[in-house]
């Protein structure tokens, strides 16, 4: 797909690009995080993200993480709420017109409620997966949370919500794209920053490893979509230190921090990574 300024030769205005950190997942093994790993290696943490594209018209959220209650039935640190990480880069969540959801698992799609005045951005593949046949299998619908899909549908019904089916420009500089694989319709988002075109992959690729390795994440929709995905952020990506990962520790490592006082918080993914794993 040919963006706006890929046809006009010029390259819109950049947008700021943030990874924010609001929860951790301790203690897992290696086949917790790939299928066809090696069992014998220590499994890594993951880290639970919302991320921000800002610049001078527009600000989009991307995802919006979720709330003490699933912390606690999924045993999950809630290091602080993401309305609460939003309000350390100076985002009023109350305030947010635009938020995109790369998919509607309880960690990507809770805490709706503290954005009253949002329009949401969802595939609708994504939709008809989280309400459809497939929910009657435990398995698939272990990752949803049912009181946030309704919340959900009760946004598509109050007339908040975008539906998209594939890529979709939202704006110069920001498009949608559909991979699927570990949900029914996840999307992935790419930006361009002053370093190029970065890819939020969310849960394209959990961690670093699986994607550089191509080993799927073991809570998936489709293992072929998903080995697909993989290929796919790369080709968006301007190369592979382009590519953001949805759960890796590591990000919190290898970008610069917002500040000094948000290390390990908040950091700049339109900057240069450190070396990469």
């Amino acid at each position: 797909m040919k963006t706006a300024s890929a046809r006009t030769g010029a390259h819109p205005e950049p947008f700021e690009l943030f990874a924010l950190r609001y929860a951790n997942h301790t203690g897992r093994k290696a086949w917790d995080n790939a299928i066809g790993g090696d069992p014998h290696e220590a499994g890594s943490d993951l880290d639970y993200f919302i991320w921000v594209a800002r610049r001078s018209d527009r600000t989009f959220v991307i995802d919006t993480g979720f709330d003490t209650e699933q912390a606690v039935a999924r045993k999950r640190d809630l290091i602080r709420k993401p309305h609460e990480a939003l309000a350390l880069i100076g985002i009023d969540a109350a305030k947010v017109d635009e938020v995109i959801l790369s998919h509607l698992h309880y960690d990507h799609a809770g805490t709706l409620g503290d954005f009253p005045r949002a329009c949401f951005h969802v595939q609708d593949a994504e939709v008809a997966y989280a309400t459809g046949r497939c929910m009657c299998h435990g398995f698939l619908r272990h990752p949803f949370h049912v009181e946030d899909v309704v919340s959900f549908v009760r946004h598509v019904y109050a007339g908040r919500v975008a539906f998209h089916d594939g890529t979709v420009e939202l704006a110069d500089g920001l498009t949608l794209h559909r991979t699927g694989g570990h949900s029914g319709g996840l999307q992935v988002v790419r930006v361009w920053t002053k370093r190029g075109w970065v890819v939020v992959a969310s849960d394209a690729s959990h961690l670093y490893m699986n994607m550089n390795r191509r080993l799927p994440f073991p809570a998936l929709h489709d293992a072929g979509a998903m080995m697909e995905g993989f290929r796919i952020i790369h080709e968006l990506a301007d190369s592979p230190a382009h590519v953001v990962p949805g759960h890796d520790p590591l990000v919190m490592a290898i970008y610069p921090p917002v500040s000094p006082e948000l290390a390990g918080i908040a950091v700049r993914l339109d900057e240069t990574p450190k070396e990469l794993p």
